[in-house]
């Protein structure tokens, strides 16, 4: 039977990245230093847990049936950006001025792991797609080899349905040496490379 220290250190394992000596320090700084905040953390993860669901249309966190993103009248409602996380709408979101909706996959495909097209809401995409709305399909996957295959899957799904699919471009980092740049991101970037314009 482990005591409830032992428990609280293991409750934060669970978070990405933690192990146990993290876990040990966060558990020990709560209980000398932060009672009242730890108070506070565990009051509002125990209500985001029960609050926080699944936009109906985009399937991003919400705590309403569509987010607030889905619900604007400002937005594009002609490209529809594919991401793979919440994560990644947000990081979309904030530095670029993206003014189109999001489909939020909660994954990649993964067939080792049991993740198919049904596991990332892919139907629902697909009938989105059908609606006739959308005319760009940005897919913004990872470019890791399950993200390019969820990628590719993406671009088949658009094609169907009549819808254009594009892709972020990826390679050499903007500020970036090419010294010190993956050979395989090099190799990938020299062969995309394309004609300077005036």
């Amino acid at each position: 039977m482990s005591t409830l220290l032992e428990q609280l250190i293991e409750a934060f394992r669970v978070l990405p990245g933690v192990g146990g000596k993290s876990a040990q320090r966060m558990a020990y700084h709560v209980l000398e230093r932060e009672r009242a905040g730890g108070q506070h953390l565990a009051q509002v993860l125990a209500e985001a847990v029960v609050r926080i669901g699944h936009c109906a249309r985009c399937r991003d966190f919400s705590e309403s049936e569509v987010c607030h993103v889905c619900a604007s009248a400002s937005r594009d409602v002609d490209q529809l950006c594919v991401v793979e996380t919440p994560a990644d709408r947000l990081a979309i979101e904030q530095a670029t001025g993206y003014r189109g909706l999001y489909y939020v996959l909660q994954g990649r495909l993964s067939p080792l792991d049991g993740i198919g097209p049904r596991e990332l809401g892919l139907d629902r995409l697909s009938a989105r797609l059908a609606e006739g709305e959308v005319r760009e399909l940005i897919i913004a996957t990872n470019p890791t080899v399950e993200g390019e295959a969820t990628a590719h899957y993406l671009a088949q799904l658009a094609r169907q349905q009549g819808v254009t699919p594009s892709r972020l471009a990826y390679g050499v980092p903007l500020g970036g040496e090419l010294e010190y740049v993956d050979r395989g991101t090099l190799s990938h970037s020299f062969g995309t490379r394309s004609e300077i314009r005036e």
